[in-house]
């Protein structure tokens, strides 16, 4: 019942003067009244699951975007986007890099639980570097885990990825029902940006297509064809991944822009623009179909951005490290209807909260019985977060890229093995090497420059006991073999 009509009700119970005043008007605008106001909700349609669309970008940093304060990078769509839903200032990835990171995500389990800790091998960068035998590394989630799609399939759901999936060899095994591009592997490959594509499950479009544009296709054309069915779409884009390849008339738009704040590539600006270009014409698709009010988005990326193609200042370092720069993310929500519009959020989540999330949202005939994140509807309906710590294991060797400083703890490695725990202000990081602990309070210090250990032998041993209790639930792997190959002198 319109608005007019609700008003009528009401103020006819007020005396008989005014209702009789108020019943003249009603009759008078019930033509336009009719016109204008929408049909009201049956039960059925009130009681619909919502198709669910989860953006994932490939390397897309905490600040690469406008509404996330770039003042270099251009994206009108997401800076739109972000002001329908809710942005969230404290988001994190499950992992520094991206596939430990997308096991997290599709399986809500954090790393110890599925062994998947990077792209393998894990004895990365020169032997004599390392002091520890790494943990072996599992290069794909095993097909027994329950992921996210097969639960949102037994919730009633067709389900269907375009893009990167690069944590098992076949998706059907692992839910998905319809899959472009997705495989193993882990970018497009050299050149692969522009057809003709390297990667797999997908026919090469004209020479010179670009794949992100294709990938945006395929997805539309997916949404129009299963308009009438409840879906959910997974778009984990290769994009914003290396090799860094912009089209050509984007790249000479930003040439003209002068760089601000460590963010001046045009040729990676350029893939940030047609990125978001993407996720606009998605996000119309929707629009023309009638599924935007009934659609729940998210939006984020796999892991923190490459320092030396983008800086994200003040965060420090970069993707492969488990400093801010490697693990904190943008994220936006939307669900119209359900949370509100223009709305931020400081709670401090990870994309291992997705997964209980949806489950709890979709209510599957067949549930997880075991997830590592914490169901967000509380916080996206308004309510005041409960505290939570977050933990990441990484008990492996990832070297720098080109051997280049990115503000890591040495000038050879982006991470050597160790663990962290995050809780409310504070951070803790172990190192496995040597037992060196670094404790830093992120609302005084988000660039973890001070090291408060000594000052907070108190905060220290709280923290301390926090992360080893959880080390021994999850039965997380500590490397304490001794690499005999070392050579301390190597390490200059």
């Amino acid at each position: 019942m319109c608005k007019i009509a609700y008003n009528t009700i009401h103020l006819t119970r007020k005396g008989k003067m005014i209702s009789r005043t108020i019943k003249i008007l009603y009759i008078s605008l019930l033509p336009l009244a009719i016109l204008q106001c929408k049909p009201a909700k049956t039960k059925l349609q009130d009681a619909r699951k919502p198709n669910i669309v989860l953006i994932n970008i490939d390397d897309l940093g905490y600040k690469d975007l406008g509404f996330m304060g770039s003042e270099y990078y251009e994206t009108p769509n997401l800076d739109a986007f972000a002001k329908e839903g809710m942005v969230f200032y404290n988001a994190y990835a499950g992992a520094a890099n991206c596939a430990p990171s997308r096991a997290c995500l599709i399986s809500g389990l954090n790393t110890p639980r599925h062994g998947v800790y990077t792209v393998s091998p894990s004895d990365r960068g020169d032997i004599k570097t390392r002091k520890l035998i790494p943990i072996k590394n599992t290069a794909h989630l095993n097909d027994t885990i329950f992921t996210l799609p097969q639960m949102l399939k037994s919730a009633g759901y067709t389900t269907a990825s375009f893009g990167k999936w690069h944590i098992g060899k076949d998706l059907n095994k692992q839910g998905i029902d319809y899959n472009i591009g997705g495989s193993e592997k882990g970018h497009p490959g050299n050149g692969g940006y522009f057809s003709p594509y390297k990667i797999d499950h997908i026919t090469n479009g004209k020479k010179g297509e670009y794949l992100t544009d294709r990938l945006t296709d395929e997805a539309i054309h997916y949404i129009n064809k299963n308009k009438d069915t409840t879906f959910f779409i997974y778009m984990p884009y290769y994009t914003v991944h290396t090799p860094i390849m912009g089209k050509e008339d984007l790249v000479t738009k930003f040439k003209s822009k002068k760089g601000q704040n460590g963010q001046n590539r045009p040729d990676y600006a350029a893939m940030v623009y047609a990125m978001d270009q993407n996720v606009g014409r998605l996000l119309d698709a929707l629009k023309q179909n009638g599924l935007e009010e009934n659609t729940l988005v998210i939006f984020t990326s796999d892991n923190g951005g490459i320092r030396s193609i983008s800086e994200q200042n003040p965060l420090r370092a970069g993707k492969g490290s488990y400093y801010e720069g490697g693990i904190r993310v943008p994220l936006v929500i939307k669900w119209p209807g359900k949370i509100r519009p223009n709305s931020t959020s400081t709670a401090t989540v990870s994309n291992l909260d997705f997964y209980p999330t949806l489950q709890h949202i979709t209510n599957p005939k067949e549930k997880a019985n075991l997830l590592d994140g914490i169901n967000l509807e509380p916080i996206l309906y308004g309510e005041q977060p409960v505290a939570r710590n977050l933990y990441f294991h990484f008990p492996i060797y990832l070297q720098k890229y080109n051997q280049l400083n990115d503000q890591g703890r040495d000038p050879l490695f982006r991470t050597r093995p160790g663990s962290v725990i995050i809780s409310g202000e504070w951070k803790l990081h172990e190192y496995f090497e040597d037992g060196a602990l670094e404790l830093y309070n992120l609302n005084t210090d988000i660039g973890e420059k001070n090291n408060l250990a000594k000052q907070n032998p108190a905060k220290i041993k709280e923290l301390y006991e926090q992360l080893n209790r959880w080390r021994k639930q999850t039965k997380a792997p500590i490397p304490t073999t001794v690499n005999e190959a070392y050579d301390p002198s190597a390490n200059h």
